[in-house]
């Protein structure tokens, strides 16, 4: 799918849209800015002292344009006929005490939120954005996990160390891609190769990767707000693959401690599987044979039809959690998509899980004990996590709702045309071309999914974030 943006020019709407964002930060109560004694703390904080110097390994962070929240940086080289890749992951569990004021702050919002007029961070910005963030052209404390991979891609051996790096660049996803599209080389120049082996790894081990367009709100330079959406780049999917891989081995030095905590996503049942095989018949692309991951990767994305199969195929991805053990590995340990035991362990500067995994784990590594303050607030961590992840679903959902109404103001009293993604009752999801909007609306009887149909657009509610259609 091609990347499309629709914007709401300022006007009425945009002054309106602009108080119904103000008023949904309160309604989440998710403050920007943090206590005078957090920010203290946070400025006063002295990293761990390393274990080694890696500074001359040229390490490269690859990221959203612009971000300034780094929580990893990779390095990729040839090792005989296999590979070496070095992970690093910002050093959080270096920075904060535990029971200090940043901690207590950071386990009360679990979670940096993305909203449309500005980040809502976990950490204070003189840890998330500078002092912990692993910044190009300065030395930064990091936890580095070194893999050793065969030909094939697979991990023959891994270990984790708190060391002292150097970024040497800052990529971005476009200009890497284009970078690589033509051939060039850099530090990512392995990433299309490694990258491809891993994705064929997890197709071995029956893991299936939904890869669904985003959908994410902006602010242009003038003020206006859009919406955009777009498949993700293939170098997304292959630096994703890099988080993957550390995630499972994270999980992997747990399970052999006896203590931690997993992120798990039960295998979709009988039921689910025959729902979604019905739903890919009446769209034109049957699943007739093989795993559904198989199925999806082979889903040909400039295909119209794709994108409705891919919303069906969501209802596969559902009850994911966290799991905590301590003393005995739990029962259902996998995360059915990845199809291996994972855990949460790249980010963090933006998510509080990611810390006590970290934490848990470099001791394993070094054979020491676990320590105490995490292997005792493990218990508090599924709670925290899922009352973060639901604010963070109200706010990146009602966000959108409202932009998405604020679009449609100057069309209310019009005839649209839509493409329908999904029957849902006596209504349907439909996606608009322009403006890029994504609503539930009535549909002509008949309707199926993929058809185009024509709607008048009958209200635009900004403050509610509600639109109203009529056949």
């Amino acid at each position: 799918m091609p990347q499309r943006r629709s914007h709401v020019a300022p006007s009425a709407a945009q002054t309106e849209l602009s108080a119904a964002l103000a008023a949904l930060r309160e309604s989440v109560d998710a403050p920007i800015d943090f206590p005078a004694e957090v920010v203290a703390e946070a400025e006063a904080s002295i990293a761990s002292a390393p274990d080694l110097d890696l500074r001359g390994i040229p390490f490269a962070t690859l990221d959203p344009q612009g971000s300034r929240d780094l929580d990893q940086a990779f390095h990729l080289e040839r090792s005989g006929r296999g590979y070496t890749v070095r992970y690093a992951i910002a050093d959080v569990p270096g920075f904060v005490t535990p029971g200090g004021a940043v901690d207590v702050e950071a386990r009360r919002r679990g979670q940096t939120l993305y909203a449309a007029d500005g980040t809502i961070p976990l950490h204070p910005p003189v840890l998330s954005e500078d002092r912990a963030s692993l910044l190009a052209d300065v030395d930064r404390p990091a936890l580095v996990w070194t893999f050793s991979l065969d030909a094939a891609g697979a991990v023959t051996d891994f270990r984790l160390e708190r060391a002292l790096i150097r970024s040497v660049a800052q990529l971005d996803y476009t200009t890497t891609q284009a970078s690589l599209d033509r051939g060039e080389h850099g530090p990512a120049a392995l990433l299309p190769e490694i990258g491809a082996l891993r994705v064929e790894q997890e197709r071995r081990r029956g893991g299936a990767s939904l890869n669904l367009p985003d959908e994410e709100v902006v602010r242009a330079e003038d003020g206006a707000y859009a919406i955009e959406r777009r498949s993700p780049l293939p170098v997304e999917e292959w630096n994703a693959q890099l988080s993957l891989m550390t995630g499972m081995a994270a999980a992997s030095l747990m399970l052999d401690a006896g203590v931690g905590i997993l992120r798990t996503m039960p295998e979709p049942d009988e039921t689910a599987f025959e729902t979604f095989r019905h739903q890919t018949e009446a769209l034109g692309r049957p699943w007739k044979s093989g795993a559904y991951g198989e199925y999806l990767r082979g889903l040909d994305r400039a295909d119209p039809m794709t994108l409705p199969v891919l919303e069906a195929a969501s209802s596969l991805f559902r009850g994911a959690g966290y799991v905590v053990f301590d003393g005995e590995a739990p029962k259902d340990a996998a995360q059915a998509a990845i199809a291996a035991p994972y855990a949460h362990a790249t980010a963090p500067l933006r998510r509080l899980v990611d810390r006590w995994v970290l934490a848990i784990c470099l001791a394993v590594s070094r054979g020491d004990a676990v320590p105490e303050w995490a292997r005792s607030s493990l218990a508090e961590l599924p709670a925290l996590m899922q009352e973060s992840g639901q604010r963070a679903s109200r706010l990146n959902s009602a966000t959108i709702n409202g932009v998405e109404a604020a679009l449609l103001t100057p069309l209310v009293g019009t005839t649209i045309e839509a493409t329908v993604i999904e029957l849902r009752g006596e209504r349907a999801a439909i996606q608009l071309a322009d403006p890029a909007v994504t609503a539930t609306a009535p549909v002509p009887e008949g309707s199926k999914p993929g058809d185009v149909v024509r709607l008048r657009v009958v209200r635009a509610d900004i403050a509610r974030g509600e639109v109203e259609f009529a056949v």
